[in-house]
């Protein structure tokens, strides 16, 4: 197996991610497959930890604009991913990895409340920690919350799993003709307006100087991490 490039790294995956082939809610065999990635990942001496969405259970966003209030909607979207975090804990822990779930709202007797010097102290003991609940605040979204914990931890870079093997010009899947790049600067992925995260996460990213790394979950983090799989940088200009 090859030396992985980087030592720590924070995986944001969404919450339509762990739906599998489902239309809502989550997918178990999806959720214990990215389970067995991150271990595999943790075995190579790699320190992970985790963001995951909620838009398989709720989105915020959406509900807001069919008439909720936002700040309302946005709470109960946070709730969503400490469901969705709970569900990838378990799966991680049912195959021998050590987890924490900490979340940025108080609920002491589910998880763990967001300490940053414990949440270190979480990595540096081999732990996945899972953040949950994004940034705590209305208006972000978990791009957002997961480009501020990698700042926050020291990350090495952002791994962003998704359905396609990397960043394109277009959808490619609507798009035979799209561009798939194998690197990208920040600059582009903001003047493109090509949607890889929301562009106060693009942001934050490139002022920490953090890499964002985007590969297909059907391919696994490990070949991204060792660099041998496919997958898009995106980094300094």
């Amino acid at each position: 197996m090859a030396e992985p490039i980087y030592r720590r790294v924070l995986l944001k995956v969404s919450g339509e991610a762990l739906m599998g082939g489902r239309e809502f809610g989550i997918d178990l065999d999806t959720v214990e497959r990215i389970a067995s990635e991150v271990k595999a990942a943790t075995e190579l001496g790699v320190e992970v930890c985790l963001v995951v969405g909620g838009g398989n259970i709720f989105r915020g966003l959406s509900m807001a604009a069919k008439g909720m209030e936002r700040a309302s909607a946005d709470y109960m979207g946070m709730l969503a991913t400490v469901m969705n975090a709970l569900a990838v804990q378990n799966s991680l822990e049912s195959i021998g990895a050590k987890t924490r779930v900490m979340s940025a709202i108080e609920m002491q007797e589910v998880c763990e409340p967001y300490i940053r010097r414990r949440a270190m102290r979480h990595l540096e003991k081999g732990r996945v920690v899972i953040f949950a609940a994004g940034t705590g605040n209305p208006f972000f979204t978990t791009d957002t919350g997961a480009a501020l914990r990698a700042a926050e931890m020291g990350c090495e870079a952002l791994f962003k799993g998704t359905q396609v093997d990397g960043i394109y010009s277009a959808d490619p899947k609507k798009d035979p003709n799209a561009e798939r790049y194998d690197r990208i600067s920040y600059r582009d992925i903001l003047t493109k307006d090509l949607q890889v995260m929301d562009q106060a996460a693009v942001s934050l990213t490139r002022e920490n100087g953090i890499p964002i790394v985007v590969f297909s979950l059907k391919d696994g983090i490990v070949g991204a991490l060792t660099g041998q799989g496919k997958f898009t940088t995106v980094e300094a200009d």
